[in-house]
């Protein structure tokens, strides 16, 4: 693949939510109740998964909400020795989706995209990586993956599966969203029984009978 690899990074549900993983203050918009429920299948597993992840981004595309999340925690962590995922996002270009014209971003080398988000990553994507394989991540933002995903755009879907059903909560495929098959090409199970997907886009979804 020339250009720029964009990745998408997300945990989600045996249903499909992708709401408010890591906490129950997260997202609780349309009345969600569960945030947190990631947490007790976090181990050192999922922490190196995750470290991996974020040692391959040149730079992050991340939704408003997921900004405002970020913004709030990860500058705030200085010690490279404490975290080396806030060593990237402190240090790496975070581009910034939203309808809000002129945000302030204080986070530093934080710049927000134009009111044309695919053709703003499209153009991302054609420059040049610093390294091989270098990645733009998205990392949770749903809206913004979604929007990417139906433009084809996304190029890597990296998913954690987790054995839980919630039944309501944002979803990360819901109704109506862009058909499309994937190629399988990695996995790894940890030991509280996350899944870890690695998958490529194959274009359009094939169908037949039995």
């Amino acid at each position: 693949m020339a250009g720029t690899l964009v990745t998408l990074q997300t945990f989600l549900t045996l249903d499909g939510v992708m709401q408010a993983p890591g906490g129950p203050e997260e997202d609780t918009s349309s009345g969600f109740e569960h945030g947190g429920w990631s947490v007790p299948y976090a181990d050192e597993e999922f922490g190196a998964a995750v470290d991996g992840w974020f040692r391959r981004g040149e730079g992050y595309l991340l939704g408003r909400r997921t900004y405002d999340i970020f913004a709030g925690y990860w500058p705030h962590v200085t010690d490279p020795d404490e975290s080396p995922i806030a060593e990237k996002l402190n240090g790496l270009p975070k581009y910034v989706a939203s309808r809000t014209p002129d945000l302030p971003l204080e986070w530093q080398h934080s710049t927000q995209l134009g009111p044309d988000v695919v053709a703003e990553v499209t153009a991302l994507k054609r420059r040049e990586p610093e390294h091989p394989g270098g990645e733009l991540q998205i990392h949770g933002s749903g809206e913004l993956a979604r929007t990417l995903h139906a433009a084809g755009l996304i190029d890597v879907y990296r998913l954690f599966v987790y054995p839980v059903v919630l039944g309501s909560g944002k979803r990360l495929f819901p109704e109506g969203s862009a058909p499309a098959a994937l190629t399988l090409v990695d996995s790894a199970l940890t030991s509280t029984g996350v899944t870890i997907q690695t998958y490529h886009p194959a274009g359009k979804p094939a169908y037949g009978s039995f």
